[in-house]
């Protein structure tokens, strides 16, 4: 923490804070503990959290990381006040607004503006307030003249539009995402994303849960990693994000190949669902091509033509690929925004990028290529091919391990 942190005032403490639930073994046990509890218990108690401390300072970004049932969305859940604390204490200074189960609080049969002016109040805005920013709230979801109609004959994107606009709209002081930085589809989506940015510019307090590391790092400067309901680990994000993935070598081995996350788009039709799409995807080595390449290590050159289409009236996108083994971990990764590599994009919006990996270094092994497309701050994904690629490669020597370093003997 910098020591310009330590000289803002504190957002949110934490201090010994823990959440305990009650299970039941079967369903009629709650009857039980309600007519005899006193003189039996009929309950098991399970911590989801325990001994939680932490300060955060105003205007930080902190990310939090962990498995699933770590203890995440439980301590969410108390920073937003939807739970009590079991023990402990939790202070939190500011307006509280949170990216978690969009729309939660919406009544189907209000109308869009009577959940517009519910929940807003409910974030702590006034009669007032909430009237001179409704206009601005429904410009910004797109909602129109439905804004008048029951939230019940919405649809899902219309829906979410509405939550989105309302819950960044009241100026919190810290705001809360759980996994997305966005919500909706194409030009919504990167609007959404440029909402969060602004209020990360502005030196509003956010908190990032995410099991994205990528992002984690990218967009937080401190982070802490639950384990188990207690805090295992507090420091830099790039230090945690190490630190848990290398907690994660021995997860479930990748099952599936060539997956993508949206078809490949047609370019010669121009249809595009985002700010940018891939179009195809052409890998080769020397003597293989196609989505499943063989190579020689420290002698085959990887080449990999990414073509795209891309909105003209936004920044160009950043290339980026991760390689991953058959576990799932990171072997390396590559960006053009980080590389300094810059291109052009045609005026029709269409654009090629070829990325070379000459005498690749990788020893022997089955390796798994990620692809994607994303914004000019390389956080926000705009379109990706999640393993797209396979890798397998062979070695002359008897080297051990998952690369070849370059080095030197001397005597």
């Amino acid at each position: 923490m910098s020591s310009k942190d330590l000289a803002m005032p504190i957002a949110i403490k934490a201090n010994q804070l823990g959440k305990c639930f009650a299970l039941y073994r079967q369903p009629s046990d709650r009857l039980k503990q309600l007519l005899w509890g006193r003189f039996k218990k009929y309950t098991k108690d399970f911590w989801a959290l325990q001994n939680i401390c932490f300060e955060i300072h105003a205007g930080e970004i902190v990310g939090i990381v962990g498995r699933n049932g770590a203890g995440k969305s439980t301590l969410l859940q108390l920073l937003c006040g939807t739970l009590k604390p079991s023990n402990g204490t939790l202070q939190v200074t500011g307006r509280v607004a949170a990216l978690l189960e969009l729309g939660a609080g919406f009544n189907p049969d209000f109308t869009g503006r009577e959940n517009v002016y519910m929940n807003a109040a409910i974030l702590g805005l006034q009669r007032h307030e909430i009237d001179e920013r409704m206009q601005s709230i429904i410009d910004f979801a797109e909602i129109g003249e439905f804004i008048d109609q029951p939230v019940r004959t919405y649809s899902s994107g219309m829906f979410m539009r509405l939550a989105f606009s309302v819950a960044t709209s009241s100026d919190p002081d810290i705001l809360i995402i759980d996994e997305a930085l966005s919500v909706g589809d194409g030009a919504f989506a990167r609007k959404s994303f440029e909402r969060i940015m602004s209020l990360k510019e502005r030196g509003k307090t956010i908190l990032f849960c995410s099991h994205a590391m990528y992002q984690v790092e990218a967009l937080c400067s401190r982070a802490l990693w639950l384990e188990n309901g207690s805090i295992k680990m507090d420091d830099s994000s790039a230090n945690v994000t190490s630190a848990y993935q290398a907690s994660l070598i021995e997860s479930t081995p990748l099952q599936s190949e060539g997956i993508l996350a949206t078809h490949l788009v047609d370019k010669d039709k121009k249809k595009i669902s985002s700010a940018a799409q891939f179009t195809s995807i052409h890998a080769y080595t020397e003597n293989s091509s196609g989505k499943h390449l063989q190579a020689v290590s420290k002698k085959s050159t990887v080449t990999i033509e990414l073509s795209f289409i891309a909105d003209t009236q936004l920044p160009n996108p950043v290339l980026a690929l991760g390689i991953n083994d058959a576990s799932g971990r990171t072997i390396a990764s590559a960006t053009s925004k980080n590389d300094g590599f810059s291109f052009t994009i045609k005026p029709d919006g269409s654009g090629l990028v070829r990325v070379s990996f000459p005498k690749i270094a990788l020893l022997k092994g089955k390796y798994f290529i990620t692809l994607f497309l994303i914004c000019e701050h390389a956080i926000h994904i705009y379109d990706q091919a999640t393993n797209y690629l396979s890798l397998e490669v062979s070695q002359d020597g008897l080297e051990q391990g998952v690369v070849s370093l370059e080095h030197v003997w001397q005597a």
